[in-house]
């Protein structure tokens, strides 16, 4: 299945806990106000890339903690990206999710779209909601701005509210 790749960054310290491998994915909708990234945000940017070839290239990585799925925004590629994620977690790596939906909107499209439902189950953390400027927090672990949220996904699935994770 055919994706949209921004970038990778071969190990990251900044895409969430421990040395990560963080793949940036293309199109954004959302287009927040200062946005650290906005090169991502034109859906016809980036490069195509089939699904099966960015595994391989992921399986490649070596000395890592995890894989973090960024943007742009990777729930407009649910479709791919959900088996993409869950090859990822039977590879025993942890999946951090970034999104500028919330956790909220999330859960309430996963009700329509199973693709949403997959991507969210194999993930292990969620970096929600948009960047927003007047919030910028440059001191917070793992976002921009002080209304994103850390969720712990595993928990908060089970729960159906959000539980966040503690760093």
């Amino acid at each position: 299945m055919k994706l949209r790749l921004a970038g990778i960054v071969p190990e990251s310290i900044v895409d969430g806990p421990g040395i990560r491998l963080a793949l940036f994915f293309q199109g954004c909708s959302h287009r927040c106000p200062g946005c650290h990234n906005p090169e991502t945000h034109d859906p016809a940017g980036g490069t195509e890339i089939d699904s099966v070839e960015l595994l391989s290239r992921i399986k490649e990585a070596q000395g890592i903690d995890g894989v973090t799925f960024s943007g742009g925004e990777p729930f407009e590629q649910a479709v791919p990206l959900a088996g993409l994620a869950e090859e990822i977690r039977r590879l025993g790596w942890s999946l951090v999710l970034y999104s500028g939906y919330t956790f909220e909107a999330l859960l309430q499209k996963s009700e329509s779209d199973l693709h949403v439902r997959r991507l969210l189950e194999a993930g292990t953390l969620l970096v929600d909601g948009p960047y927003i400027r007047k919030e910028r927090d440059l001191t917070l672990p793992y976002r921009g701005s002080r209304n994103q949220r850390l969720i712990d996904l595993p928990r908060s699935l089970s729960a159906g509210a959000a539980v966040e994770w503690k760093t």
